[in-house]
C-alpha cells in the first residue's frame, strides 16, 4: 500500500508539472572535493542527524551550507578514485567497469601501468557514444560546459567537450590539471617568469581564456565570469539550459587563492594546507556567484542544481592510507579505503519555493539527509527523468534515479551497492573494492602492493566508518559472499582485469570456492 501511495504521489507529482517550461540543470563539479572537505557536514550520527568534525570547522563554505539549508545532502555518496572514470560515469550513466576508463587519463600516454588492462580505455569517450549532454539536447536543451572535462586524450574524440554533447565550451580540453591557476602567468599560456610571452601550447595550459591572461583574476574566478555570461544568453534564448560547471580546483597545483589567504594564515597543519583551503572558499563563492545570477535573472525557482565532488580529497593532509585529511573516514584520493570515493553531494532548487510547479513534480526536502547510498551512475537517470527524456534501449543504464532520495526518506527496495574498480597503479595498486549496504570488502590482486599486504579486507562500516578492524578472517562467511557478489558483477559490466607476469588476466579468487 505504502508503495502504491508513493507511486501515485511521483504520478500527481509529473502531472502537476505538464503545463510548465521543463526545469534547467546545472552540475557543479569540483574537483577533488572529498566529503569532509567542506563546512557541511555530510556525515551523520546513530539518529541521522548531520554531524560536524574538526575538518568542517576549519573550512568555510557558507554558500554551501545556504543551498545545503534548501536542499538534500547524501552522506553515503560514491564516485569513483580518481577524475576521467567519474566524469565518463556522469555523463554515460554507466560504472568504470561496463565502460572501460578505469584510470585517470594521461593526455599524451597511455598509462595503464605495468599490470593494467591491455584494453582499458584510454581514449575516453567514443564517437556516437549516448551522453547526458546528447539526451538533453534531444528534448530541446542547451547544453553548456565550462572547466575541466579530461575526457579524452590529445586527439582523441572525448577531447573536445563540443564532441560529445555541448553547444558551447569554455576551458575543456585533455588536461587533469592547470599549469598555473594565476591570470598572470594565462594559466599555463605565458611561461612564468617570462612576461608577456605566449606558452605556445604549454601542457597543462587552460583554453578559451585569453582575455584574462595577465590579470589578477584566479582562475577559479574567470571560469565563474564566463559561466555566468553563458547563463545570460541561454536565458536571453528563452530554451531551457543544461550548464556543467566542472572547476578546475581544487586540484594540485595549490595556489593560494588571493581573496582569503587570510581567513587561513599561519592557522593550518601546514602551507600547503592552507592554500588549498583558499582554494575551497574560492569554489564556494563561484557556488554562491552562480545562484545569484540564477536569481537575477528570474530562473532561480526553474533550476535544479546538483553540487558534487569528483572523487576522495586530495588535501595535502597526512598520507594517503591515514586518518587525516579525510577524517574520521580512512584514506584520500586513489585509496581503496572510504576516502577515496565518499564524496560531498547536495541536490536542490536554486531558490526554493513550493509554489512552483517544478518544485511541486520533483519535490526537495528542505535541510534533508540522505542515507542510502548513492552513486555518480544516478545522476544521469535522475537528470533525464526530471528533464522528461529516456536513453535509447541499447543504451545500459547501471545509476538508478534519486528522485524518491530528494524527499531526504529512505525509499524501500533501493539497491544499496557500489563497485569500484581500479586495475591500476595508484596511491592503492590494481584492486576492487564493493559496498553492499554495511559491509564493504576490498580484494587486493597484488597484496604485497598494498598497505594492508592482505588479499582481503571486510568491514563493517556502520561499526567501523574508519575501516580500522579488518573481519575477513573472523567472518569467512560474509567474506565469502561478498565475494561471490564481486565477482559475478565484475563479470556482468565486462570488467577488463589485470594482468599477471604472463598477460593472463587476473580473475578474482573468491574464498572457498
Amino acid at each position: 500500500m505504502k508503495r502504491l501511495l508513493a507511486a501515485a504521489i511521483w504520478l500527481v507529482g509529473a502531472v502537476s508539472a505538464a503545463g510548465a517550461a521543463p526545469p534547467n540543470l546545472i552540475v557543479f563539479l569540483v574537483d577533488d572535493l572529498g566529503l569532509m572537505d567542506t563546512s557541511v557536514p555530510m556525515l551523520t550520527d546513530e539518529q541521522g542527524n548531520p554531524q560536524r568534525h574538526p575538518l568542517n570547522d576549519w573550512y568555510r563554505t557558507p554558500n554551501l551550507e545556504r543551498f545545503a539549508a534548501d536542499g538534500v545532502r547524501f552522506s553515503n555518496f560514491y564516485a569513483q578514485s580518481v577524475c576521467s572514470p567519474t566524469r565518463r560515469s556522469l555523463l554515460t550513466g554507466q560504472n568504470a567497469a561496463r565502460h572501460g576508463t578505469t584510470t585517470w587519463i594521461n593526455p599524451a600516454t597511455n598509462n595503464g601501468g605495468k599490470h593494467g588492462p591491455p584494453d582499458w580505455v584510454w581514449r575516453g569517450i567514443g564517437q556516437g557514444e549516448v551522453t547526458l549532454p546528447t539526451l538533453l539536447q534531444s528534448a530541446g536543451y542547451q547544453t553548456l560546459f565550462v572547466g575541466k572535462a579530461h575526457l579524452g586524450p590529445i586527439g582523441s574524440h572525448g577531447e573536445e567537450p563540443l564532441r560529445v554533447g555541448f553547444d558551447r565550451n569554455v576551458g575543456g580540453c585533455a588536461w587533469g590539471r592547470p599549469e598555473s591557476y594565476y591570470g598572470q602567468d594565462g594559466y599555463g599560456w605565458i611561461h612564468p617568469g617570462v612576461d608577456g610571452k605566449p606558452g605556445g601550447g604549454v601542457l597543462r595550459a587552460v583554453p578559451h581564456l585569453e582575455a584574462y591572461h595577465g590579470t589578477e583574476t584566479y582562475l577559479t574566478e574567470a571560469l565563474t565570469q564566463e559561466s555566468l555570461r553563458l547563463l545570460e544568453s541561454a536565458v536571453a534564448a528563452g530554451k531551457p539550459f543544461f550548464l556543467e560547471l566542472s572547476h578546475y580546483a581544487v586540484h594540485g597545483p595549490f595556489h593560494k587563492d588571493p581573496r582569503f589567504v587570510e581567513h587561513y594564515a599561519g592557522r593550518g597543519p601546514n602551507e600547503r594546507a592552507e592554500a588549498f583551503a583558499t582554494m575551497v572558499e574560492g569554489m564556494d563563492k563561484s557556488l554562491g556567484d552562480v545562484l545569484a545570477k540564477l536569481r537575477q535573472l528570474g530562473v532561480a525557482r526553474d533550476t535544479l542544481v546538483v553540487f558534487l565532488g569528483d572523487n576522495g580529497s586530495d588535501a595535502p593532509i597526512g598520507n594517503q592510507n591515514e586518518i587525516a585529511c579525510s577524517a574520521p573516514l580512512r584514506g584520500k584520493k586513489g585509496s581503496h579505503y572510504e576516502g577515496g570515493s565518499r564524496v560531498p553531494c547536495v541536490i536542490g532548487w536554486a531558490e526554493a519555493d513550493s509554489r512552483n510547479a517544478n518544485q511541486q513534480a520533483w519535490p526537495v526536502a528542505s535541510a534533508g539527509v540522505q542515507q542510502q547510498v548513492a552513486t555518480v551512475m544516478d545522476l544521469l537517470p535522475t537528470l533525464c527523468e526530471v528533464a522528461g527524456v529516456k536513453p535509447p534501449a541499447g543504451h545500459v543504464v547501471d545509476g538508478q534515479s534519486l528522485a524518491p532520495q530528494l524527499t531526504g526518506k529512505p525509499t524501500p527496495g533501493r539497491r544499496e551497492t557500489f563497485l569500484l574498480h581500479f586495475p591500476h597503479e595508484h596511491r592503492s595498486n590494481y584492486f576492487t573494492t564493493y559496498r553492499d549496504g554495511d559491509w564493504k570488502v576490498a580484494y587486493h590482486y597484488f597484496p604485497s602492493r598494498n598497505v594492508s599486504k592482505k588479499r582481503y579486507e571486510l568491514f563493517n562500516l556502520v561499526d567501523d566508518p574508519s575501516e580500522s578492524n579488518n573481519l575477513a578472517e573472523s567472518r569467512p562467511e560474509q567474506l565469502r559472499a561478498m565475494m561471490q557478489n564481486l565477482a559475478d558483477q565484475l563479470e556482468a559490466e565486462g570488467a577488463r582485469l589485470p594482468v599477471d607476469s604472463r598477460g593472463e588476466p587476473m580473475r578474482p579468487i573468491v574464498p572457498g570456492v
